[in-house]
């Protein structure tokens, strides 16, 4: 008789470690057409060659408040790799000349897409950018007719993150916990950085 892991109940985490409850969403169709006016000054653009010095200066303007590091973390060839391969679309919202959000589309596993990476810095959240910029997103993945568009977001992330996936048409159909290395100790993000949790430091090596 095979025994039943019984994962009900608290986990405790070693110190230096961070735990998330991540939900993956998806739609299976296109939603229905909706016009979302630009905010004044806002526009985006696709960049065919991303530098990586500029590649990482966004994603950390927009992520270290949510502790994003995942692309901070990977060797420059690999990250080069992925934001200049041909199937994978980055584009930049500008406002007034300043580059202030993300959009990152993966179609390197047809048929589906993935929406990748999606935020805005600071100086964007609340203005409607992100509504529009999730119009645009919705159009740019759907022209490519995938059999789903996905995406994937954590309880580290903004908090209004998963509504706003929501209301954008997807689903959930899968969630997890992921554990890793709090990036604030690895000195990948500010030890400021998410002072809403904060760290549990490592015990001093003797």
């Amino acid at each position: 008789m095979t025994a039943t892991l019984d994962r009900n109940g608290y986990h405790e985490l070693p110190a230096g470690k961070i735990a998330a409850v991540v939900t993956y969403l998806e739609m299976t169709e296109p939603p229905a057409a909706r016009e979302v006016p630009a905010p004044d000054g806002v526009e985006l653009r696709q960049v065919e060659e991303p530098e990586l010095a500029w590649y990482r200066d966004l994603y950390r303007r927009i992520g270290t408040d949510w502790l994003w590091f995942s692309r901070l973390a990977m060797p420059d060839e690999e990250l080069l790799a992925i934001i200049r391969h041909p199937e994978v679309e980055v584009h930049a919202l500008a406002c007034d000349g300043h580059d202030e959000g993300l959009l990152e589309l993966d179609r390197r596993e047809p048929p589906d897409v993935e929406l990748a990476f999606f935020g805005l810095t600071p100086a964007l959240v609340g203005q409607g950018a992100g509504r529009w910029l999730m119009t645009r997103a919705l159009q740019l993945a759907w022209r490519h007719r995938p059999r789903r568009l996905w995406v994937h977001t954590c309880t580290l992330d903004h908090p209004q993150a998963l509504a706003f996936y929501l209301r954008s048409g997807f689903k959930p159909y899968r969630r997890a916990v992921e554990i890793a290395d709090d990036p604030r100790l690895l000195g990948l993000l500010p030890a400021d950085a998410a002072p809403w949790l904060p760290p549990i430091a490592l015990p001093p090596r003797t």
